[in-house]
């Protein structure tokens, strides 16, 4: 009989209860046991959602992140969190955020809270994870006591649980040698620690534990092969079966290797690989089980259940009991449950699944291969019915929309000059001083923001009175910055709940949720917009908003958008047609916009890029070709502007020194990018590419709570002026400022423009 499983679950509960537990207990305003005494009752409810499964994961629960749960069991914490009171927990919060809750730092090292941890995404997902840090003398030591807890209380519950750790190889490839030195060299010192933990579990009975090793389906070489076979060699003697888990692509070249590692399963991802699934069962030994993700763990489609079982069907007969099925990576990735969306339209909720829906998928598929597909025709035939009207709907297709793109043309994408042309245009324009100062763009999201928005959306607020509550936020965030003698200065986005989705509800061809929300980081959740249809902008979306903030001052005001490519790689995109046309509609739209900005007068434009690079591909062979489209449609979305207009985008938490060239084709004026967690690492890109626009790198860590110090801004500036001549110099925070609090962000900022004032004594 074929084994039904999963491979993890949301942690944030399907209300986002983890969320307002972990900022509670952040602000002391709840104890430590009352925080986990939620995190109890979570994994409690998730179990019981999985309900049915033949063996439910256990351990992909984390208070933050699982990668970081990860360091914590290896003893692999960085140095300056040692020897700080509080538990366990506490110092995870610290790696994660540079403090952990009010009233936990009362050792004297802590007042002003620690460096915080890098933190970058998970392969290519808007998850972010915090980075394990290594160095030549990092050593490993066990500790097992979460994993454990986690265990017990799922055998209580009477769960057949599989424990779900990183596998050794991925998690020192998805870490940083913070000294440079070698991190496969501390292999050797891992695998005890791995075998060891094996081991702890054998003891307490447990027979399966999942290793997730995704960094199998990227580009290896030689001596990460080999590292594959010497970590899975030391640990066959472990007296638990190992499943070697692989998700987000396709094995290709890896497929020999993954299919004869000395393990007893392997888990693919046969959303993505399915043309390479027939040669890698024909590379399969004959003992060992292989489980295939057959519902996508990543989208929110439904699956086509019918196509799935004309691919399984043969293949249970082939393989028997040594098939498997899940979802294609874990399900942190999509919201909770459809059944509590009372507010979609009946038709396009018909197409959707989210993670409880997706594994009844998996319980249908389950039950046609045991009892054949008569067992679940009725199932079978809702599910056929509901594709074929998706397939069938008139709101999928825009003929208008689709000529548009067809009209597309290379000079669509060309500024009028080249850069230097347009810098001395836009120097004369702007007056702006040397190290001028900005941010990017959103200010706190108050409490009064919030009830102002919810009660609006409620219907119990009426237009005029919201729209004077949102221009009052407006009005206080100007005052703000012109007090704080910022240079460039922003209207601080009081009207929107989300950087996408609130362009995404301007636009045709889109829909939203009420509670489809996931995990970014930590108690970030967002809530991912719905791209069903072809893209069009009814109406301009930001102009009034834009034009009122620059009215309240005679400083430059930037006008705010998010990019095409951003918008698509933070959606939950259609999947009946390539990305790269959705792209190129979402470009159209936002060109409207910015050249309607530019014609109310707005003299500075940024278009926010914050996840071009999560959009790659996996594997290097395949970047290109994503480079091509995602740059052609940021220059389409940017270039009507004429010289004067000056274009900004902005870019956070990911590696930049790999695809250099291809941001400096997006040909901004001005570009700001992430670089305070990395203390300035991602300016290294800068050493051997001579980048010719102007960059602002971010000097403010607006994820933690930590407030910089004008000196450490200083030491942050010259470091850059070592590699990008200071007149292109920017002064700027790393993100919005929406998750901070007001009494950070001031003296945050003050301190960050009076790091420009003594830069500019230097110039």
């Amino acid at each position: 009989m074929t084994t039904i499983h999963n491979l993890g679950f949301s942690r944030i509960g399907a209300g986002r209860e983890l969320k307002f537990a972990l900022e509670s207990y952040w602000n002391g305003e709840s104890s430590r046991d009352e925080l986990k005494a939620l995190g109890a009752q979570l994994r409690q409810r998730h179990w019981e959602n999985q309900a049915g499964l033949d063996l439910v994961p256990v351990g992909d629960f984390a208070f933050y992140d699982q990668v970081l749960d990860m360091s914590c069991m290896l003893g692999n914490l960085p140095e300056r969190v040692q020897g700080f009171h509080g538990d366990a927990l506490d110092n995870c919060f610290r790696v994660a955020r540079g403090r952990s809750a009010t009233g936990t730092e009362d050792h004297a090292a802590c007042c002003g809270g620690v460096a915080a941890g890098e933190m970058t995404k998970w392969f290519d997902t808007n998850y972010h994870y915090i980075v394990p840090e290594f160095t030549a003398a990092t050593s490993f030591t066990l500790d097992a006591a979460r994993l454990l807890e986690q265990l017990a209380e799922a055998r209580a519950q009477g769960v057949t649980a599989k424990p779900v750790i990183i596998g050794p190889v991925t998690y020192l490839a998805i870490g940083k040698a913070k000294d440079g030195s070698d991190r496969l060299a501390l292999l050797e010192r891992l695998l005890p620690v791995y075998a060891e933990l094996l081991d702890t579990l054998a003891g307490q009975g447990v027979e399966w534990v999942q290793m997730d090793e995704p960094i199998l389906v990227t580009e290896l070489d030689a001596d990460w092969r080999h590292a594959f076979n010497n970590a899975y060699h030391a640990l066959k003697g472990a007296r638990v079966r190992l499943l070697v888990a692989t998700y987000f692509g396709r094995l290709q070249e890896n497929a020999w290797l993954a299919a004869n590692l000395p393990v007893a399963g392997l888990h693919v991802d046969a959303i993505n690989d399915r043309e390479g699934l027939q040669s890698l069962i024909n590379l399969l030994p004959a003992h060992k089980v292989l489980s295939l993700g057959v519902v996508d763990g990543r989208n929110i489609w439904k699956t086509d259940l019918k196509a799935v079982l004309d691919l399984i069907e043969p293949l249970a007969e082939r393989l028997g009991e040594r098939l498997w099925i899940a979802p294609s990576c874990s399900l942190l990735h999509v919201p909770v449950d459809l059944a509590s969306e009372h507010k979609l339209d009946a038709e396009l909720k018909s197409w959707l699944a989210f993670a409880l829906q997706k594994l009844e998928e998996l319980r249908v598929l389950g039950q046609a291969l045991r009892e054949g597909r008569a067992a679940v025709q009725d199932a079978l035939a809702a599910n056929q019915a509901a594709l074929a009207a998706r397939r069938a709907s008139p709101r999928v297709k825009n003929p208008a929309v689709q000529a548009a793109v067809a009209r597309i043309d290379t000079a669509m994408g060309q500024r009028q000059s080249a850069y230097a042309v347009r810098a001395s245009t836009q120097a004369r324009r702007l007056g702006l001083p040397a190290y001028p100062t900005t941010t990017i763009g959103s200010f706190p999201q108050t409490a009064e923001i919030r009830h102002a928005r919810s009660e609006f959306k409620a219907g119990r607020l009426d237009q005029s009175r919201y729209r004077t509550a949102i221009r009052a936020e407006i009005a206080r965030s100007v005052r703000e910055q012109e007090k704080l003698g910022l240079d460039v200065l922003v209207h601080g986005e009081a009207e929107r709940n989300d950087m996408v989705e609130y362009f995404g509800e301007q636009l045709d061809g889109y829909a939203f949720s009420q509670f489809g929300w996931v995990q970014s980081y930590g108690s970030r959740c967002v809530k991912p917009p719905i791209l069903f249809g072809d893209i069009s902008r009814p109406k301009t979306m930001t102009v009034e908003w834009i034009s009122h903030a620059q009215s309240l001052t005679s400083k430059p005001m930037k006008g705010m958008l998010t990019g095409p490519v951003t918008i698509l790689n933070w959606s939950f995109v259609r999947d009946d047609q390539p990305r790269s046309v959705s792209c190129r509609q979402l470009a159209l739209a936002i060109r409207q916009e910015v050249l309607d900005l530019e014609q109310a007068g707005v003299r500075v434009i940024q278009i926010d890029e914050a996840a071009l690079r999560e959009g790659l591909p996996l594997r290097r062979s395949q970047w290109q070709e994503y480079l091509d489209w995602a740059v052609e449609s940021f220059r389409i979305s940017a270039n009507g502007v004429g010289d004067q207009t000056q274009i900004h985008t902005h870019m956070c938490y990911s590696e930049f020194n790999d695809i250099i060239a291809a941001i400096a084709d997006m040909d901004a004026d001005v570009i700001t990018i992430e670089t305070s967690r990395s203390d300035m690492e991602l300016l290294d890109a800068f050493d051997g590419f001579k980048y010719p626009n102007a960059i602002g790198p971010g000097v403010y860590d607006i994820h933690s709570p930590n407030i910089p110090t004008q000196e450490h801004i200083v030491e942050l500036m010259r470091k850059a002026a070592a590699r990008i001549p200071a007149g292109r110099l920017w002064v700027n925070p790393d993100c919005g400022l929406k998750t901070r609090q007001w009494a950070e962000v001031l003296p945050a900022l003050a301190n960050m423009v009076a790091a420009a004032k003594t830069l500019r004594l230097s110039v």
